[in-house]
């Protein structure tokens, strides 16, 4: 039986930027030694979040290897490798495996809009090329093209695909997909004020933007889920709903970027065709951190 990645909270952590636009390591390192220190289970590095899509080849290599040496073992990296070109997807997860790091993240090719059995056989091709676990990823709402609950159940044969990060906010097909799949094929929320409903269901925790700013809180949330005391984890859930619907304002990762800032991390701007919040949006942002103590 497969063991999960990890279990609890996983940072989808954001890549700062200085004022020039280049990658500033020595706030990305800062941001890592918070997250450790705030209790992250994992780290996720080159995600949405990370702002993976408008990345050079050479910087997201040189992003993952500096979070791998960063890390140092500490808590478990997982890597975004994901394209919408599979030989693209592939080059990325032979680099992240001879960096160091634990697992790979693959989001759903985006554009190609493949059929079902595209999805399968794109994820079977890495599968075969790499040693690293495969966490799948399922965002519809960004790459135009949704898993199937028996799309699911075919991967889940594969021993390296480890299971998926599900941000479909679809709970039927949660359940069907744990209906078939069984309980090693494992599920991570990737919607933050989700978490509880969906760890209800079996999931094992979450990929969290929120995380960013809320280490302890979301690493609380999750770990009283797998305690199985629910009625806790919603009670934080639901208090930090405000927060939470204020870091999705507008498009991830703008808003927590923003929220960053706010907090002295110096994540600096976002890449285009991303661009800062409207004054409306962060006067809500910094009114709901406000009202959590955190500015």
């Amino acid at each position: 039986m497969r063991t999960p990645v990890f279990t609890g909270n996983c940072v989808a952590i954001a890549t700062p930027f200085d004022a020039n636009g280049n990658i500033n390591y020595d706030a990305f390192g800062r941001l890592i030694d918070n997250q450790i220190e705030g209790g992250v289970d994992a780290i996720c590095v080159c995600g949405t979040t990370g702002e993976s899509a408008t990345m050079t080849i050479r910087e997201h290599i040189a992003v993952v290897e500096y979070c791998v040496k960063r890390v140092n073992h500490r808590v478990k990296v997982i890597a975004g490798a994901g394209s919408n070109d599979t030989s693209a997807a592939v080059y990325l997860s032979l680099h992240a495996q001879d960096s160091g790091a634990d697992a790979l993240l693959h989001v759903t090719p985006y554009y190609n809009k493949c059929s079902q059995a595209g999805l399968v056989k794109h994820y079977e091709y890495i599968a075969d090329r790499t040693e690293l676990p495969i966490i799948l990823y399922n965002v519809p709402s960004r790459t135009g093209v949704s898993f199937t609950a028996e799309s699911y159940q075919i991967l889940a044969q594969n021993p390296k695909i480890n299971g998926v990060k599900e941000a479909s906010g679809n709970f039927s097909l949660l359940a069907h997909t744990r209906h078939l799949c069984g309980d090693d094929f494992y599920v991570w929320s990737g919607n933050d004020d989700q978490v509880v409903p969906m760890m209800s269901l079996g999931a094992k925790g979450v990929i969290s933007v929120a995380s960013n700013i809320i280490p302890g809180v979301m690493r609380e949330m999750t770990h009283l889920c797998l305690d199985n005391d629910f009625q806790a984890a919603s009670k934080l859930q639901i208090e930090y709903m405000d927060l939470i619907d204020a870091l999705f304002c507008d498009v991830n990762p703008i808003p927590v970027k923003e929220a960053l800032n706010l907090m002295g991390m110096e994540a600096g701007p976002v890449r285009l065709p991303l661009c800062e919040l409207s004054e409306k949006n962060h006067e809500r942002l910094r009114a709901a951190m406000a009202a959590k103590g955190l500015l």
